[in-house]
Formats: structure tokens, sequence, C-alpha cells
């Protein structure tokens, strides 16, 4: 059974989303987050019994890691440990583990493509705890990476996002890059679960093999598309 998962600790209004996920990733203070968000997106995730893991970016509030920073594997890696042991440190202060890790915005894009990233960040998830599964797009650089690097690996696709023919995801500075309507999010949801190819921007059909589905917490409908998705996936 497919999963579903979103990104937290981002300012959104995370609580009304979480009767619907499995799993969430916290922002643990590259493109956004504190001691306090992380702190209170882990008891959040601990009433309702979902499991947690680290969403660590590039660096650079000011563009909400959604941009590329030009970067060594060593800066990557370092970026990595850094932002994952922050919520690791926040998450036993409260009797909990981290499950996973899933690199943010820019940072899992380039990874996806990008095998010296990708490396540098399954490599640094390795040696911080080889029981982390990391998280990356589905068929990616990075879940190779991490397959390489001897970690579990869960393939990811998007309930609200449009793909382009080459399986990469749509700039969301591009129309129609976002799906909000929940019903049209709930059919590419419903798709990916069946293992049946899903339309993509430029008019082909892609089919994806994904483990878990991500929505977003700031796509707007967010928690309509959640209720829906939540739906499809629990009851096909």
């Amino acid at each position: 059974m497919i999963e579903l998962n979103a990104d937290i600790g981002e300012g959104c209004n995370d609580a009304a989303l979480m009767p619907y996920l499995a799993r969430v990733s916290i922002a643990c203070g590259g493109h956004v987050g504190d001691a306090a968000s992380m702190a209170a997106a882990l008891r959040l995730a601990a009433e309702h019994g979902v499991a947690v893991g680290a969403h660590p970016g590039y660096p650079d509030r000011a563009r909400f890691g959604r941009h590329p920073l030009a970067a060594t594997a060593t800066d990557i890696a370092a970026w990595v440990t850094q932002q994952t042991e922050a919520l690791a440190e926040q998450a036993v202060r409260q009797g909990m583990r981290l499950a996973h890790v899933k690199p943010h915005g820019a940072l899992y894009n380039v990874a996806a493509q990008d095998r010296g990233v990708a490396d540098a960040i399954a490599q640094a998830v390795a040696a911080l705890d080889p029981g982390l599964v990391l998280i990356g797009m589905a068929g990616s650089q990075l879940v190779e990476a991490g397959r390489a690097a001897g970690l579990a690996v869960l393939n990811e696709a998007f309930a609200d996002r449009r793909y382009q023919a080459s399986g990469q995801l749509v700039s969301r500075e591009t129309e129609g890059a976002l799906l909000t309507d929940p019903a049209a999010a709930a059919q590419q949801a419903r798709a990916l679960a069946r293992g049946e190819p899903v339309a993509t921007l430029d008019g082909a059909m892609l089919r994806i093999r994904a483990h878990t589905v991500c929505l977003h917490g700031d796509t707007p409908n967010a928690l309509n598309i959640a209720r829906a998705v939540h739906a499809v996936l629990d009851h096909g």
C-alpha cells in the first residue's frame, strides 16, 4: 500500500493535515525552522503516531531553499549532517527517533539528477545513522545513491505537482505546475498507487513507481487535497 506524506514545520497548518498522513519530513533550520518549530512539529507527529524525518535543504531562508546554491560535496554533506542532527537532538528530548531523511526543494531536485550531490547526501545520512531511510524522487540519482550507500530508500511521487515527460517536476514558476483541484490531485494519486501512467503537463503519459506520495501544506486547497488523496489511497 502506498503511503501519504507531507513536509511540515514550514509555517502552514500542519495540525489540520496530520490525521491524513503516515509520514512527515520536518524543516530543520536550512530553508526554515528553529528549535521551537522542530519541537512543536515532533510533538504533533507523536500525537498522531506519524513517522518523522529530517527535511534538510540549502541554507537559504530568503528564497526558502528553492534555488540551487553553488556548493561542494563537503558543503552539502555538512548541511545535511548539521540540520539532521539538530532535529535528531530535539527528537531525543521527546523520546523519539528519526525514521528518514528527505532533502528539501532545490537540493532534492538537484540530487535527483546530479550523482555527485546525491552521493554527498546519501553518504552523510549513512554516516549519521545507517538505519535511516532516504527518500528521493522516484527513479532518481538520489535513490540510486542511497542504495549504493547501503540505505533503505523510498521512491517518492507527488499528488499536488505536475510532471514533465522527462520525469522531472515542472518548475513552480511555470503556470500549471501545481495541482490545486482536490479531484485532480486524487486522480493523480490513484494512478500512482495503481502503477498507472499519469498525464504530464506537456501531454505525455508517464509511469512512476513510488512507495510514498507527497503533498505540500502551502499548496492552495492543501487540506481538501489531503482529504481527497487520503481517501483514494485508503480505498483505491
